[in-house]
């Protein structure tokens, strides 16, 4: 499959996710990608990660398995990338690695799950709110109030728009399946060692960074497209997005998740970040769009969905029109 082709795979594959996301029955019967990484990281953290090592080896391990992790997900990706461009031709080519493209991004779920938490808040109050959103979040549910469910709720909406969706989308197009699946293996490694905790502080230091690393264009361009989603979002604020952004995603704790976060803030007019409760520790972080307002509620999630699915509509465009330029002809 040429280079040249790669815009367009990652087009169509946010087409076809955006139609049909993961059906459920494909899932219960042979799981999914990102369960598939997902057992490969356990074992290496098991087998590699041992609590007799010294920091220093078990920084060494966590390379180790990073690099492992890479390779193999990268060739994986390889391998589906050869079969769908070599024996399929072009166009059903094409569509078979869209398909297959198609389960590393999370457009609809992403949609469903925050969704869920604003039926919850509206139908069963702060209880309701606090399960669904348990979901979706690492905070401690139990000391959040309705506001605080609904802030985060907006607040892992926006960082997955470019976790989940924006960036493997991006890497799609630029190395093809082989890059989308590298990058999905990386950022699951994080979710899962990426954490100062006690086990993962050293072992899990690389995939941290090296998922920061991979992250930081599409939380660029999440951001952007969060801005100009704005201009055309009733009741969202394309300059408040632009200001909050430019004076405090750099401000966030995380070098990546404060841009969109920012925008998201911004558009909307609310006080996103700022402190919160992870495990039963206080974890101080600045605010986005300071001086916004901190009461959220089910209505500003539902105003934080219709801009998301603008956001992203952009970003289906704008791939559909780099899919044409590039695209080669004759």
């Amino acid at each position: 499959m040429q280079i040249s082709l790669f815009p367009l795979l990652a087009f169509l594959s946010l087409a076809v996710e955006a139609a049909a996301g993961y059906p459920d029955r494909l899932y219960r019967a042979i799981g999914h990608p990102v369960t598939w990484i997902g057992a490969l990281i356990a074992m290496l953290d098991r087998r590699l990660n041992r609590e007799r090592d010294a920091p220093g080896a078990r920084r060494a391990a966590g390379i180790a398995a990073v690099l492992a992790l890479v390779a193999a997900s990268g060739l994986a990706g390889l391998a589906v990338q050869l079969v769908c461009g070599g024996g399929l031709g072009l166009g059903m080519g094409l569509i078979a690695a869209a398909l297959v493209a198609g389960t590393l991004l999370a457009q609809r779920s992403l949609h469903a799950h925050v969704a869920a938490v604003a039926e919850a808040l509206e139908r069963n109050g702060l209880a309701g709110g606090r399960r669904a959103v348990s979901h979706i979040v690492g905070r401690d549910p139990e000391s959040l109030d309705e506001a605080a469910v609904a802030r985060a709720a907006i607040e892992s909406l926006a960082e997955n728009f470019s976790d989940g969706v924006v960036a493997p989308a991006f890497w799609l197009a630029v190395a093809g399946l082989p890059g989308a699946a590298v990058y999905k293996a990386i950022n699951t490694a994080d979710s899962m060692i990426g954490h100062r905790t006690a086990r993962h502080e050293a072992f899990g230091w690389a995939s941290a960074r090296l998922d920061d690393l991979v992250n930081l264009p599409a939380a660029r361009l999440a951001a952007l497209l969060i801005v100009t989603a704005a201009v055309f979002t009733p009741g969202a604020s394309a300059r408040g997005a632009w200001r909050a952004t430019l004076r405090d995603a750099r401000r966030h704790r995380s070098p990546n998740a404060g841009w969109p976060e920012a925008a998201m803030a911004g558009a909307l007019g609310l006080a996103l970040a700022g402190p919160r409760r992870y495990g039963g520790i206080r974890v101080e972080d600045a605010l986005m769009n300071a001086g916004g307002r901190r009461e959220a509620t089910a209505g500003d999630i539902r105003r934080a969905l219709a801009l998301y699915r603008r956001a992203d509509a952009l970003f289906i465009a704008v791939l559909a029109l780099l899919a044409v330029l590039v695209m080669p002809h004759g």
